[in-house]
Parts: structure tokens; C-alpha cells; sequence
């Protein structure tokens, strides 16, 4: 028998609890059986971000990057329409890990027009360089929709220090003020630090979260917790995962075995796995994916840590190597700063609007 705390409604008295059951499935091995008593942390509202940084746009916060002072760079040292500008431009996007391939084919097609006489100045150029960008991206913007199941599962993947556990925090604020019921699975049970730290952003945000021991079997507590969020009728569950390096097969084996558990519960479960990659890492990200999505068929990506980084190009990268749907962005460190992705409002954040603004 399983057994976790749930806080009652505050006109029921301060301190009460009610306690609630859930029968685990006969077959241990299938279905693993929990090690420990599991826990909700409940705690007061994170308060809101205020009004001036919920306000900030796109170019606001990417303007101050590494990739978009580059670009901006560029076409401020270079205002006259000629081959070395793009042969600078082509050096700017795989310095910014665009990718060889993707930059030098956008970079010959911008010659190709520039010598057919298709631009009339610089800043025509700049104009057909933004459509082009906005062209790679567009496929790739395909927003999470978590209304087809209820509840809807999210497994939350991506190796260590990439934002993931912050990452599932945001997400949970996101929906819970779109007064969605939310579940978190504490499934890294490898940190105790991780634990601890998820079990922070659900009293930030008055979201419960499901956790066992440190060390305690992770396909255990998101089983477990899939049946809390059964049982009370939850609109979504974010299950965190141990950040595991991609190399290591053993770690890479449970997630598979994480995907197989659910099923017991859910055929469909999970509806989304969302993988979490740190926009400074450059090209490492796509061989990270590359590995992820052999072991548990990843199905979307946030790209994190954008707003600082020399390396945003590596969005684009991602966008023509796998043409998996980038649904959010982060941008800062606030809740409001993760943003569900815009193709047209990034390539507006990385470039100038025109030379006289560059």
C-alpha cells in the first residue's frame, strides 16, 4: 500500500491532513513497488515577476546576447552590400553554431541573389537574411498542447547542469496560472540536492510533488505518481529525471525502462517527452539529442540560457538536423522568462531592424 499527505483546504483548519491510498499492481518487476513513504511539499506562492520584466521582449532579451551583437556587429562594420560582408556573415553564423552546412548554404543563396542584382542596399540584405532564418525555424514552431489526455504526462529529460529541474518549475507555473491542476514526480532520485530543489518550486507555486528517497527506484515514484494524478483527477504530470550524461548506457537503459512502466498505467504515457538543452553548449546539444532520442524517443525541446549566450545559433541547428518542435525558449531566470517559441520574434531578437538601429 502506498500512502502520501495531502494538505486539506484551508476552511478545514491549519495543520489538517487527510490521508490518501493507492494500490500498486501485483507485478514487482513490470511495476516496481515503492521503497518509501511518499510526500507533497505544499508552501505559499512564489510572488509574481514584476510588471517591467514580464513586459521585456524578444529583442530585449536576446539583444544582449553573444550571437545577436555579433550579427549586429557585422552589419554595422559593413553597411556596403559586397562578398566580404557575407563572407563575414557566413564566419559570424558558424561561429554561433548555425552549423557548417546550414550556414554555408544560406550564405551562397544570399550571394546567388546579391549578384542577380535582388538587393538594392545592405539592409534589403538584411531584410532576405531574416526571412531566411525565420524560414529554418518555422517548422519547428509547433506549440505543447496538453489537452489531448488527461492527465497529461510530461518526462522531462537532459544531462546535468542544462536548467531541467528549473525548467519543470516554470513549466508548472506556466499552467498552474492557466488554473490547470498540476503533479510533479520527483524521478531524480540520484541528487538528493535535486529533490529537494523541485520540492522548492512546488511550494513556490502551490504545486504538489511526489518524491521517495534518495536513491529510491525512479520508475517507481513517476508509476506512483502517475496513480496520484489519477486518482485526483490532475490535468498534468512533469516528471523529472536524473540528469544523465548520454554516454552512460546504463542511465540512458532507465529512462527506457521509466517509458515502459508508465504504459502499465497509460498505453499512450508519456504524451510528451520534453527534452531540456542548454543553449550555451553549441553542437554538443545535437549530438545529445542525437543519443536521447534512440534510448526514449524525445518529442520536444526547450532550449535554455539563450539570453546570454554566443552559441544561439545552435537553435537553428537543431531545427535542420531533426525538425523536432521547439516548444519553449528560456530567456532569463524569472518564470515569465520561459517563452513558448516564436520564430519571428527570435530571428527579431538576434537581428537589427535596419542599419540606422545596428
Amino acid at each position: 500500500m502506498l500512502k502520501f499527505w495531502k494538505k486539506k483546504p484551508a476552511d478545514q483548519g491549519a495543520g489538517e491532513t487527510e490521508e490518501v491510498t493507492t494500490q500498486a499492481p501485483a507485478e514487482a518487476e513490470q511495476a516496481p513497488e515503492p521503497e518509501a513513504s511518499l510526500v507533497e511539499a505544499l508552501a505559499p506562492v512564489e510572488p509574481a515577476a514584476d510588471a517591467t520584466s514580464a513586459k521585456r521582449s524578444w529583442r530585449e532579451r536576446l539583444s544582449g546576447s553573444g550571437f545577436a551583437r555579433g550579427l549586429s556587429s557585422l552589419f554595422s562594420r559593413h553597411p556596403k552590400l559586397d562578398d566580404s560582408l557575407l563572407d563575414e556573415l557566413e564566419t559570424t553564423l558558424i561561429t554561433a553554431d548555425v552549423g557548417i552546412e546550414a550556414s554555408t548554404a544560406l550564405v551562397e543563396n544570399l550571394r546567388k541573389r546579391m549578384h542577380k542584382r535582388e538587393f538594392a542596399d545592405a539592409n534589403a540584405l538584411l531584410q532576405a537574411l531574416r526571412q531566411e532564418l525565420v524560414a529554418l525555424l518555422k517548422p519547428v514552431q509547433k506549440p505543447l498542447s496538453i489537452d489531448g489526455h488527461k492527465p497529461f504526462v510530461v518526462l522531462t529529460v537532459g544531462i546535468n547542469g542544462v536548467g531541467k529541474t528549473t525548467t519543470i518549475g516554470k513549466l508548472a507555473r506556466r499552467w498552474r496560472d492557466e488554473k490547470r491542476q498540476v503533479l510533479l514526480a520527483a524521478g531524480d532520485t540520484f541528487r538528493a540536492a535535486a529533490v529537494e530543489q523541485l520540492k522548492t518550486w512546488g511550494e513556490r507555486n502551490q504545486v504538489p510533488v511526489i518524491s521517495q528517497g534518495q536513491d529510491a527506484d525512479a520508475a517507481s515514484v513517476i508509476f506512483d505518481a502517475l496513480q496520484a494524478a489519477r486518482s485526483r483527477n490532475a490535468d498534468v504530470l512533469i516528471a523529472d529525471t536524473a540528469g544523465r550524461l548520454h554516454t552512460q548506457s546504463g542511465l540512458m537503459d532507465e529512462l527506457g525502462k521509466i517509458a515502459r512502466v508508465l504504459k502499465k498505467l497509460d498505453q499512450e504515457a508519456p504524451h510528451e517527452v520534453l527534452m531540456v538543452i542548454d543553449g550555451t553548449t553549441g553542437q554538443n546539444a545535437v549530438s545529445q539529442v542525437r543519443q536521447f532520442r534512440q534510448i526514449v524517443g524525445v518529442t520536444g525541446l526547450v532550449v535554455t540560457k539563450l539570453d546570454g549566450t554566443a552559441k544561439g545559433g545552435v537553435v537553428f541547428a537543431l531545427a535542420r538536423e531533426f525538425g523536432l518542435p521547439i516548444r519553449f525558449v528560456g530567456l532569463g531566470e524569472t518564470a515569465t522568462d520561459l517563452r513558448v517559441f516564436d520564430a519571428d520574434a527570435y530571428v527579431d531578437g538576434l537581428l537589427p531592424a535596419d542599419f540606422t538601429r545596428a
